[in-house]
């Protein structure tokens, strides 16, 4: 699910995004090359359209770009991502500050505050959005990704993932109150450029392109971290006899997991260029959530079926917090999949298709 769906689709995905920022500067990014319609399909659709425009081709160049650094070593992808990230945060931070300081006319902006008439459509379309709310925060599963690498993680996993959870919640929460601050509802419910059009709003369309630009590469900081820590799965995973030998490849001079970063931007590439960004979230969020719920299900089992293993953390709450957040990534998951059934299907259907593949590794190393 990772190597195939989950990782491939998220970097596909922010170079989707990156590029949505780069079309408020350049507009004609945005106009369609072609598109194509497809009919209802076997009753899960009402007929869609596969737009492909002039942001695709360079949303595969940008993915080229920083799997080329991080090809060239680690030390320098990660001088690239704090100096991305300083200016991804500073960039929110001025949108913030500027909208409590110099917004002045703020008439009521939050109505209406809940729906009219609420029904199924309002439950799966609150799932639906919850989808992508969630994808802002899924950065927190990378730590795991490096924990060989980190000193004392009982002591600095809960410190790290608690502390920066709640840091980038206060933050949203405050950029989405500037939204409502300056915005009709309406305005930012139709919005492709929405930091973009909230800054317009009180500082002017100069100064938004100036925020704009900024917005754009340190969405490539996203992307950097997203290729780094994502490709390390698949290179531990061919060390271990579970995946494509050769993806346990490192660079000789560099000391990189080439292959495993190549890999991983093909596959990346291809996602890019067949979907939106919409598209590409919900591809990434219901793979993740289902498993994210799988993980916690059989942790919960493990909990009976290995009761000697050592135990450094231990879930506050347990059997309740963990049975709750099973069913919230049920939830998600199920709302995505009728948000977006095709595309959800394919994906899990990649998926089951490992199974095969896994199956096979592990006779091999049986064997």
């Amino acid at each position: 699910m990772h190597s195939v769906v989950a990782r491939p689709a998220s970097n596909a995905a922010i170079a989707a995004g990156f590029l949505r920022f780069c079309s408020f500067l350049f507009p004609l990014l945005a106009k369609p090359l072609c598109t194509i319609h497809f009919s209802r399909l076997f009753g899960l659709t009402s007929g869609s359209d596969f737009v492909f425009t002039r942001a695709q081709p360079l949303a595969v160049a940008a993915l080229l770009l920083i799997t080329g650094i991080n090809c060239l070593g680690v030390r320098l992808g990660g001088q690239v991502q704090v100096g991305l990230t300083i200016l991804k945060v500073g960039a929110v931070l001025a949108i913030i500050a500027g909208g409590f300081f110099l917004v002045r006319e703020t008439p009521h902006r939050l109505s209406p505050l809940w729906p009219v008439s609420p029904g199924w459509g309002t439950l799966t379309g609150f799932l639906a959005a919850m989808g992508a709310a969630v994808w802002a925060y899924d950065g927190w599963n990378d730590l795991n990704l490096v924990g060989s690498e980190v000193e004392n993680p009982e002591r600095n996993f809960p410190r790290v993932l608690v502390g920066a959870t709640i840091f980038v919640i206060v933050t949203f929460l405050l950029f989405t109150a500037v939204c409502f601050y300056a915005l009709p509802f309406n305005a930012i419910a139709s919005s492709q450029h929405v930091a973009s059009d909230v800054f317009a709003s009180f500082a002017g369309h100069h100064a938004a392109l100036w925020i704009t630009l900024i917005m754009a590469i340190s969405a490539l900081g996203t992307l950097n971290s997203s290729v780094l820590s994502g490709a390390r799965v698949d290179y531990a995973m061919a060390r271990d006899g579970l995946f494509f030998r050769s993806i346990a490849k490192v660079h000789p001079r560099f000391r990189t997991p080439e292959n495993a970063l190549i890999f991983q931007c093909c596959l990346a590439c291809l996602l890019v260029l067949s979907g939106t960004f919409e598209d590409l979230t919900s591809l990434v969020m219901f793979g993740s959530w289902t498993f994210y719920g799988l993980a916690v299900l059989a942790m919960m089992r493990m909990r009976h079926t290995e009761p000697n293993m050592p135990r450094p953390y231990r879930t506050w709450g347990y059997p309740v917090v963990p049975i709750i957040f099973v069913l919230g990534a049920g939830s998600v998951a199920v709302g995505l999949w009728i948000a977006r059934p095709v595309r959800s299907s394919i994906g899990m259907a990649l998926v089951i298709a490992g199974l095969l593949f896994y199956r096979m590794w592990e006779k091999r190393l049986g064997g």
